[in-house]
């Protein structure tokens, strides 16, 4: 936990002593594979970073139709939108695999948001990179085939703004992709296989390395020679 505090870069702008104040305010928690990190509904009292592992946000429907809004890698800190609000968190968070999580108390978060300048910027281009992030998602779902939608949630995980040190190896299996981009588990398999053939990709035992970057952010043109749609 220390590590991914210290290197957030929020922490960058703090003093010292304000990142040992912070530190020393924290918790860390792990969860196992299928574990809800936390749950909609839930009153909101720590922003979340994930220190190692990977997880995915969803929404429920009464009826149980599940839709996941985004993946949430190593190095991503998420939450603050309720904190602001003093709101009920509005999805839930299950670890796709072993993950542990960092903790920052609700007073915690508050003092460095009236005390911090830089924080403050931070939080403003994280919620505006997430924003972004979700528009694109929303236009991709509605406008793209699958391999592309696939690509773009594949480029999506490698946004600089929410990940800005994120390695060109990604462990992730093509359930949790087809999670991701709402696509059966076959048809991820189909797309990867393509993604691989026009040396976007390489797929790796245990997850696949992306080999270009700006090709998958740019796939509808590759694929269609459409004008580019890029993931946010």
């Amino acid at each position: 936990m220390e590590d991914m505090v210290r290197h957030s870069r929020w922490a960058a702008g703090l003093s010292p002593a304000d990142v040992e104040h912070v530190l020393g305010s924290m918790q860390e928690r792990q969860f196992a594979r299928g574990a809800c990190i936390a749950r909609a509904g839930q009153l909101v009292e720590h922003w979340m970073g994930l220190i190692d592992g990977f997880a995915k946000m969803s929404v429920a429907s009464e009826e149980g139709r599940v839709s996941t809004l985004t993946g949430v890698s190593a190095g991503v800190w998420f939450g603050e939108g309720s904190l602001f609000k003093h709101e009920a968190r509005r999805y839930d968070v299950f670890a796709l695999r072993p993950t542990r999580v960092a903790l920052m108390p609700r007073r915690t978060f508050e003092w460095l948001r009236g005390t911090s300048v830089p924080f403050n910027h931070y939080l403003q281009d994280l919620l505006n990179a997430r924003l972004s992030l979700f528009i694109g998602a929303l236009a991709h779902e509605r406008l793209l085939d699958t391999d592309a939608r696939v690509a773009n949630c594949l480029a999506s995980l490698f946004n600089p703004d929410l990940y800005p040190d994120a390695p060109r190896f990604l462990e992730v299996g093509q359930v949790e992709i087809g999670l991701l981009a709402n696509v059966s588990r076959q048809r991820v398999n189909v797309a990867l296989q393509r993604l691989q053939a026009l040396q976007l990709i390489r797929l790796e035992k245990r997850g696949l390395t992306v080999l270009d970057l700006g090709g998958l952010v740019n796939y509808k043109a590759i694929d269609t020679g459409a004008p580019p749609v890029r993931c946010a």
